[in-house]
């Protein structure tokens, strides 16, 4: 077989229906087709793939390493072909489609819950899938995702649309017990000489904009230790091990220990990042629209008011995005 020729999905259907039924003849009557046409189908897809599928010498019929392999991912793709043309059919007549979304682990643990409630009335299926903003970019591109809530626009695609859900400014927090106001950033360089940082992992959109920053303004420090969620983040901060630079969404997410850390909004503290809700161009527009006004209004009825509760002003770091015009 051609590595270029695509396989038969009929042929695979067939040949799952047999692995399935045990025998050509029962797999036959499945499918209304005759029996001596299952046998010819099987033939002509072992023709094919160049490998034997099926052990025709036992009773009931055993499948061969190869026929098993076959077996185990056609009945996936068989059974998605079955509900592909429903699919279709319902898409074009605006019926809520199956969807995948990605979410950036802090707006998962801050929102997701709230922000899936109210997809799931809008949707027949829904998956969803957590983790750092360059792989849920990188899963938007493969197709993978459908849709992703991230902290990276994905500039360079073309092919993507975009809506900025809120900016958030960074702010820094301490250990409760360490009794100093930072300020501005000479009291930021000033704190480095009485505790490390406790940093974001490197690898991380937050943990790499924050590196970059202060590099930048010339503050430089041993890396001791990084982290690569922020709830482990804040709980270290709270123990007294160190002091950290981090967002609001962030600390929410570490709500547990946030009563436990001191909130410091410096002045011309530069840095800020912005939560994007991003799909490819001319899938789901119309979807596509309806999770943006859902995402804000979690935003604005969810997020803002515990952000609020936890005082010291930390909601007013926060810029919603401009409503998307339907004009």
């Amino acid at each position: 077989m051609s590595p270029n020729k695509p396989l038969d999905m009929h042929a695979v259907q067939v040949f799952v229906a047999v692995a399935e039924e045990g025998s050509m003849s029962a797999a036959a009557m499945r499918l209304g087709i005759s029996q001596s046409g299952v046998s010819q189908i099987i033939r002509q897809l072992e023709d094919e793939l160049g490998v034997v599928l099926v052990n025709r010498t036992t009773r009931p019929l055993v499948l061969t390493p190869f026929g098993i392999a076959l077996r185990n991912r056609g009945t996936v793709l068989a059974e998605e072909i079955a509900n592909l043309k429903a699919q279709v059919v319902e898409a074009g007549q605006g019926i809520k489609p199956d969807l995948r979304i990605g979410l950036v682990d802090s707006f998962a643990s801050t929102c997701g819950s709230v922000f899936t409630r109210h997809l799931l009335s809008k949707v027949t299926q829904l998956s969803i899938r957590t983790g750092l903003s360059p792989q849920q970019g990188e899963a938007l591109l493969r197709r993978d995702l459908d849709l992703i809530v991230t902290s990276d626009p994905l500039m360079d695609a073309n092919d993507v649309v975009r809506y900025r859900l809120f900016s958030e400014r960074y702010f820094l927090i301490t250990p409760k017990g360490l009794n100093i106001a930072v300020k501005n950033i000479e009291d930021l360089r000033a704190l480095t000489n009485l505790l490390p940082i406790v940093r974001f992992n490197r690898s991380s959109q937050v943990g790499m904009q924050i590196e970059r920053y202060l590099r930048r303004i010339e503050v430089r420090f041993p890396n001791r230790l990084e982290l690569d969620n922020a709830d482990a983040l804040t709980s270290m901060v709270a123990e007294g091990i160190g002091w950290a630079i981090t967002s609001p969404m962030c600390l929410l997410q570490g709500i547990h220990h946030a009563g436990d850390v001191k909130t410091h909004v410096v002045d011309k503290l530069g840095l800020e990042r912005s939560l994007y809700l991003v799909a490819r161009r001319d899938e789901y527009n119309a979807f596509f629209e309806d999770a943006c006004e859902t995402a804000r209004e979690v935003i604005e009825t969810s997020f803002l008011p515990r952000l609020n509760a936890l005082g010291g002003d930390i909601d007013k770091l926060i810029t919603i995005g401009e409503r998307i015009s339907h004009e």
